[in-house]
């Protein structure tokens, strides 16, 4: 028979902690090793061969693994794909590199096999295919445990393997009972065990129903595609300093240390770091609080006095929770000093744009130091003495320097470029705001432009009436997607300088200003309403609309679909109708979402915007890809690398949005950073 298709699970061992280091550092642990393999030939019954009790794969199932003309299934399939490859190089040390063997499947000559491909450590992505991508285009949740309750499957057998999964699979304590030895073998237990590959069997069936499932609405190959280029870039990593990353470490407890000494002088309480603690400080001085989040925080700081503002500010420094990203670096980081599997495909439900993991790229703070190559030197030394003297905060310089710790390899150099006002821009073209593109086809700063028709005079970002051009900016961040007052809050107007008073006049100001993307929303808002009650598909300019079995598909203009499992049109809280559909929420569990015609325009010009970023790193993919984030990419290179060249790659337009004005910045740099 000829295989075509393995469906594959795989229950593996390490003393690793998976969900903290990723699989990548999981899977090259000395004691890390697959114990069972099951797998599904062509879609038929599955079988679990025992790798713990010595048995080994059959020939042809071991070469399809290689062979690129056979499609690899597995739910979250990075798992699979980076513990076979280290499981096979371990057990074959001889064999030539990874990629030899899968692109020259069914060759005959050693030449051509020899230099068919350059080395890597893991399989090529290009043959593989996640369920849960699958799962999370057609709007379900990620976990396979959620999509086995949402879709109806058997969950019960999937739960009831956690126990199994603990027993077998993590270290235990030498015991008689293991023989003195850290792991549960099958021997342990063997009513487990074939328990064991009992569950390892079931999971493959889950995985063939899923497919079976969703097969009404395939994955496009062009977001397969975009799904390999992705693997690749997790596989390549980004180098980190880990020097730095060390010396950082160490100068946040000393920092800490002493800021917690100090806040105990102020203010007698035991642990002042205790939310609780320090709502009793605050309650005793007349301030009574719900809550001390950073917001919160923000805004007590602007009207408390200032015996208890310097409390605060020193409590801002113990709690700054963004130093622990050098945790999550340190935990990461494999052997070779690289951070591999930052990235989640279609990681965001509502988008399809890509979610961080381990260190979260995606919300790194910014850096604001002037000195910024002294103030990274000194943490590198340890300097905290000079730290302290030459900064208001070691925690705010350590938070300002986490992306510098993200570094080239050596004799290489970054290369950031980033899209410019991205989202500013898809939403204009969709909208069709013509003032707007004029503004970027001719290279003009929207900021400015903007607050020059709110408030009816010339704005120039350095010279003439420059003050407004902040107001311009921060309506342009608030305003986009129907927000009123309260996104203003939310985006930081007030601390800006924008009194209270203002607020109201700048939401009417920017919606007078800008009446296509206005009527867009609610052009989106009734095409919905429409496809929904009456099944019938609606267009609104580049964008389609229409139900399909119990589902509203978005179809954008890159041909990718946004799905909205089960709308329906319901009440709202303000007397009309709203759609509402089943997603993951806040609290990432499957509820009823609701949603309105500028939340959906939301959805849709951040998931054009992620389909512009996708387009752009495969025009990339030449270059060695190490990050990417929203509307920027992170390139390591040689020195000789030209930045115009990767910018102008980046600024091409692809076919499906002629027109789209692009334009793409970019720069330089020893360390990551934001320019």
């Amino acid at each position: 028979m000829k295989i075509t298709e393995l469906s594959i699970d795989i229950e593996t061992r390490s003393s690793v902690d998976l969900a903290r280091c990723g699989v990548y550092k999981y899977a090259e642990s000395p004691d890390f090793d697959i114990l069972l393999f099951g797998v599904s030939v062509n879609r038929g019954p599955v079988t679990v061969y025992d790798f713990a009790r010595g048995e080994e794969l059959p020939h042809d199932i071991f070469i399809a693994l290689f062979d690129p003309k056979v499609q690899k299934w597995a739910y979250n399939a990075a798992f699979e794909r980076i513990c076979i490859s280290t499981w096979l190089t371990r057990k074959y040390p001889t064999l030539p590199s990874l990629p030899v063997w899968e692109r020259c499947a069914g060759m005959h000559n050693k030449a051509e096999k020899v230099h068919a491909a350059e080395d890597t450590k893991f399989l090529s992505p290009s043959s593989w295919r996640c369920s849960m991508v699958l799962a999370a285009y057609s709007g379900l949740p990620l976990g396979l445990d959620q999509v086995g309750e949402v879709l109806g499957l058997d969950a019960r057998k999937m739960k009831e393997g956690r126990d199994l999964i603990r027993f077998f699979c993590t270290p235990c304590a030498p015991s008689l009972f293991t023989g003195g030895k850290v792991w549960n073998s099958p021997n342990s237990d063997p009513v487990r065990w074939e328990q064991f590959k009992r569950y390892n069997a079931r999971d493959v069936e889950v995985e063939l129903e899923i497919q079976e499932r969703l097969r009404f609405h395939p994955v496009p190959d062009s977001v397969w595609e975009e799904y390999a280029l992705d693997q690749q870039i997790n596989d390549r990593g980004i180098m980190i300093d880990r020097r730095m990353v060390a010396q950082a470490l160490l100068l946040e407890e000393r920092a800490k240390d002493e800021l917690s000494a100090e806040l105990q002088e102020k203010t007698g309480l035991e642990n002042p770091n205790s939310v609780t603690q320090m709502k009793s400080f605050l309650h005793a001085h007349g301030i009574k609080v719900s809550s001390l989040g950073k917001r919160d925080v923000e805004t007590l700081l602007r009207k408390v006095p200032p015996d208890v503002r310097e409390v605060l500010t020193l409590r801002q420094g113990i709690s700054k929770s963004s130093v622990s990203k050098y945790r999550a670096m340190r935990e990461a980081v494999c052997a070779d000093g690289r951070c591999r599997g930052m990235f989640q495909f279609l990681g965001a439900n509502r988008s399809g744009r890509w979610a961080g993991r381990q260190i979260q790229l995606q919300n790194l703070p910014r850096n604001t130091l002037p000195d910024l190559d002294r103030a990274r030197e000194l943490v590198e030394f340890g300097d905290y003495d000079s730290l302290k003297s030459g900064y208001p905060s070691v925690p705010g310089v350590l938070s300002e320097l986490i992306r510098t710790a993200l570094i080239p390899q050596e004799g290489d150099r970054f290369i950031v470029a980033d899209f410019s006002a991205i989202e500013a821009r898809v939403l204009s073209y969709l909208a069709g705001e013509t003032w707007r593109m004029r503004v970027f086809h001719e290279g003009r700063d929207i900021y400015c432009e903007s607050a020059s028709r709110m408030f009816g005079v010339p704005v120039e970002k350095h010279g003439l009436n420059a003050e407004l051009r902040q107001k311009g900016k921060i309506a342009e961040l608030a305003l986009g997607y129907g927000g009123s007052v309260g996104a203003l809050i939310a985006m930081g107007a007030l601390d800006m300088g924008v009194s209270e008073a203002e607020l109201q006049p700048l939401v009417s100001r920017w919606r007078s200003s800008n009446p296509r993307i206005v009527s867009y929303w609610w052009a989106v808002d009734d095409a919905v309403k429409t496809a929904v009650r009456f099944r019938l598909p609606q267009r609104v300019g580049a964008v389609k609309f229409e139900m399909r079995g119990g589902g509203l598909y978005v179809t954008l203009p890159s041909g990718r679909e946004l799905t909205y499992v089960q709308p329906r049109i319901e009440p709202n809280r303000f007397g009309g109708e709203s759609v509402t559909y089943m997603g993951v929420d806040a609290q990432k569990k499957w509820s009823r979402l609701e949603s309105y015609g500028p939340k959906f325009v939301e959805n849709i010009v951040q998931a054009v915007s992620r389909d512009l970023l996708a387009f752009a790193m495969l025009n990339l993919k030449d270059f060695r890809i190490v990050g990417h984030v929203h509307d920027e990419v992170i390139i390591e290179c040689p020195p000789e690398q030209s930045v115009e060249e990767i910018t102008d790659r980046m600024s091409e337009t692809p076919p499906w949005l002629p027109g789209l004005e692009l334009k793409a910045d970019g720069y330089a740099c020893k360390y990551y950073r934001k320019e």
